[in-house]
């Protein structure tokens, strides 16, 4: 890889923690300057490709005090992964072919939900404190909320109810985790959905600097699944055998297909882990040397850690040693990387 590049002047890494409106006119031409000034050629002139997947870099999982921040066992791990991402983004800006960011997107009417669910008295589960098994849903402990069919299955509730137990009974035997309900996330339309804001600064100012189109990538619209994955959703098949959601073929096909790509992102044991492990899946039915493409930004991803409740470091470690087994590199944001260009 070619010598990293110094941090442009508005950066501004006490502020990757907070939410705030990007100057795009004024980032834009100082990104032009910026391309001069340190004789950035535009992506389309790259000979080695690379991408950089960022899973999910949004303020419902980055920014303390929303919904699902990801703290780690620091507290601030997201923050500061995304400080590291935006030094690493800036600094490697001319050797970025392309960045891919993924935008979990979510509606009120959604399988992971509480309004979805209710109990015999009517009321909805608690968040976060609560899984959904096959068993709950048999003995009536949860069911369906019937006023949900109106919007998801055009009122026909049996209909919901069958789509429901069978995703239920799919993920139980899938060996997954068991349905999460999560809170209210992600929400289409609002500040938890967008990116991070120092972030998409830095994916702008790439954007401009190299004249190449940011591409963005939305999973988790699906009201009967889950899509913790870019590549593909949980569960693929219906209880009468026929489609409820596919794969994300385009995407597979794109990342195969470049000569090296780069990820990071949250949660290191939720939606980056999985996102890997099916790319992993999707190499092998290739040709598993491809592996030896994919760099995975340690330092820029931290798992699910809510303190006295629950820690994934250790199977976020453990996959991330699995992934690193089967030829993919593990490094740090800060390492000079061997990609020639």
């Amino acid at each position: 890889m070619t010598t990293q590049l110094p941090l442009p002047p508005h950066f501004n890494p006490a502020k990757v923690g907070e939410v705030w409106r990007v100057p795009y006119q004024q980032r834009a031409i100082e990104a032009e300057a910026w391309t001069k000034q340190q004789n950035i050629q535009p992506a389309a002139l790259d000979k080695t490709r690379v991408c950089l997947l960022l899973i999910d870099v949004q303020n419902t999982f980055c920014i303390p005090d929303f919904e699902l921040f990801v703290g780690g066992q620091t507290g601030t791990g997201a923050v500061d992964d995304n400080q590291r991402l935006c030094e690493f983004i800036y600094r490697n800006l001319g050797v970025i072919t392309k960045i891919v960011p993924t935008l979990d997107t979510h509606t009120v009417m959604q399988i992971f939900h509480p309004i979805f669910w209710v109990n015999a008295n009517g009321e909805h589960p608690t968040p976060a404190a609560t899984n959904i098994t096959p068993a709950d849903i048999e003995q009536g402990i949860w069911q369906v909320n019937p006023a949900v069919a109106n919007s998801v299955t055009n009122g026909d509730y049996e209909l919901l109810k069958k789509q429901a137990f069978n995703y239920v009974k799919q993920l139980s035997q899938d060996g997954k985790y068991p349905l999460t309900v999560w809170p209210y996330h992600s929400m289409l339309g609002g500040i938890g959905h967008a990116l991070v804001s120092s972030v998409e600064e830095a994916i702008f100012f790439h954007s401009i600097a190299r004249q190449s189109q940011t591409q963005f990538e939305l999973k988790g619209e699906n009201p009967l699944t889950e899509n913790y994955s870019i590549l593909r959703p949980e569960v693929l098949i219906g209880f009468d055998d026929k489609p409820i959601a596919q794969k994300n073929t385009s995407l597979i096909k794109q990342l195969l297909e470049y000569d090296a790509v780069i990820i990071g992102g949250q949660a290191k044991s939720h939606c980056v882990a999985w996102t890997i492990d099916d790319l992993l899946t999707e190499i092998q039915q290739v040709d598993s040397t491809l592996t030896n493409k994919i760099y995975l930004l340690e330092d820029c991803t931290s798992p699910v850690v809510v303190p006295g409740v629950v820690d994934y470091t250790e199977q976020a470690n453990t996959i991330f040693a699995s992934f690193a087994k089967a030829g993919m590199q593990i490094i740090k944001s800060t390492e000079q990387l061997t990609i020639d260009n």
